[in-house]
């Protein structure tokens, strides 16, 4: 029986695992292989970007420099380095290296993979890393497979993921491995990289003559997103493109960049570390009052494909969260801009959105709507449930009435300006304060019109009392 544990770069046949990156093997090159892959370099120093924990005097970089290396994932976007910097983990340190993919293995394969590793270790000396691709692809069940093996140092497990795994890695795993954060690579990076691409004569476009004009090298760089496998794919797309390409030479330039790019690809997961990071950044923008920033974050949520819908939602949440009574008209606002688009769609619609975006951005800002009801919650919660008083509750009947329902209620207005000096709260919080106005919008009147209430109060209370 055959069957497959990575595409293109290992297979198991029979239980006998083929080792193509094996530091001892050279390098494995397909000719036909795209250029990102032909690309990948073969010695730590050429690995690109990734300063934070590679640089000089930094934490992996010096593991690496004594020789060593654990378990650890590396959790970053797409094109940032993670597969490249496993297999020169692997080649540096002259380890057994196993491509392993989440997609398309399950813990039948995990079970023979782990046997191979053994038998290397048996046999050789050496120790397997265990690369798995999309690791935050395997259930629990499968995570668990690899527990032991990882406990013993039986082999090195190197995972790589696009997803926080916080919530994608079970805890006991996590607890085992180290985490790296892979960051988008920069510009320069990625025209580092462009320029190696161009002129390596061995694996990249170096035997043919490549002329990349100044302006379509920038969009190739602008449009990556920090991603290298998508800058060096669009670059050899372009040059195959050309109608020079079969006598060995191309000119790339902006219009045919543009041309062959069409639409940029936004970096965006709706369901997963990217929707929250983005929908976080415009709450925040919205909360610091920056209106560019909130419409940025919001045009960069439409246009990654996130539900328009969602987007309402989230800012009339914001409307009553963040801004409350500060300017009620908020919440009247982002409730409009939802039915505006209900009713209009894309892409007329979202410009009511973007409206909505600026109007909360710009509107003074106010939580004290919402801690008030924070504070009611936890009094609900934390004390007894206090019985209603007598002179508020109705008293529709006789029998009701003989028991003091509605006994000494007064009607606000009889009273100069609608204000008695009866407290409606239960005996217990009689004096409870709940809701705190700010000095800001609206809410300053309020706050002016609440303490102007309360001088009332103490006054009738006091005549009351003088009776």
């Amino acid at each position: 029986m055959t069957y497959y544990i990575v595409a293109d770069l290992f297979f198991l046949r029979k239980q006998h695992v083929t080792d193509l990156f094996s530091p001892d093997s050279g390098k494995s090159v397909r000719t036909n292989a795209p250029l990102a892959d032909r690309m990948r370099p073969e010695k730590l120093e050429d690995f690109c970007g990734q300063e934070e924990i590679m640089g000089e005097g930094k934490p992996l970089r010096q593991l690496l420099e004594k020789g060593k290396i654990h378990s650890a994932i590396f959790w970053g976007p797409p094109g940032s380095g993670k597969t490249t910097l496993a297999y020169l983990i692997s080649r540096h340190l002259k380890m057994k290296f196993i491509f392993f993919s989440a997609v398309t293995s399950g813990i039948k394969e995990i079970k023979q993979v782990m046997v191979e590793a053994e038998r290397e270790e048996a046999i050789h000396g050496r120790q397997t890393i265990l690369f798995i691709d999309e690791i935050h692809r395997f259930n629990k069940s499968q995570q668990d497979a690899f527990l032991p093996y990882v406990e013993t140092g039986k082999i090195i497990l190197l995972g790589a993921t696009t997803e926080n795994p916080s919530f994608e890695v079970i805890g006991a795993l996590l607890s085992r491995l180290k985490v790296y954060l892979l960051r988008p690579l920069g510009e320069s990076e990625i025209d580092r990289i462009i320029t190696r691409a161009i002129e390596d004569t061995d694996n990249g476009l170096g035997k043919q003559d490549v002329l990349l004009d100044d302006d379509a090298r920038a969009y190739i760089i602008q449009s990556s997103g920090g991603d290298a496998r998508r800058a060096l794919t669009l670059l050899e797309f372009a040059c195959i493109s050309d109608s020079e390409w079969e006598a060995g030479k191309a000119h790339i330039t902006l219009e045919k960049i543009t041309t062959i790019q069409q639409q940029k690809v936004l970096l965006y997961d709706k369901t997963g570390e990217e929707h929250f990071n983005s929908i976080s950044a415009l709450h925040k923008s919205l909360r610091d009052s920056d209106p560019d920033a909130a419409l940025y974050w919001l045009a960069r949520m439409l246009a990654g494909g996130e539900d328009p819908l969602y987007l309402a939602r989230r800012m009339i949440r914001f409307a009553v969260e963040d801004i409350g009574l500060a300017d009620p008209n908020a919440m009247t606002v982002a409730l409009n801009a939802k039915e505006i688009y209900h009713f209009l769609r894309s892409p007329e619609g979202e410009l009511a959105l973007a409206e909505a975006a600026l109007y909360l951005a710009a509107a003074p800002k106010s939580n004290k709507v919402y801690n008030a009801y924070q504070r009611v919650n936890r009094t609900i919660e934390e004390e007894p449930a206090y019985e209603v008083p007598y002179h508020i509750r109705n008293a529709p009947t006789g029998l009701m009435k003989g028991f003091g329902y509605g006994k000494g209620y007064q009607y606000a207005h009889d009273f100069e300006d609608a204000i008695t000096g009866q407290s409606d709260l239960p005996e217990q919080l009689k004096t409870r304060k709940f809701y705190y106005p700010t000095e800001r919008g609206l809410e300053k009147k309020i706050k002016e019109r609440l303490e102007y209430f309360e001088q009332l109060r103490r006054q009738a209370r006091e005549n009351r009392d003088n009776l």
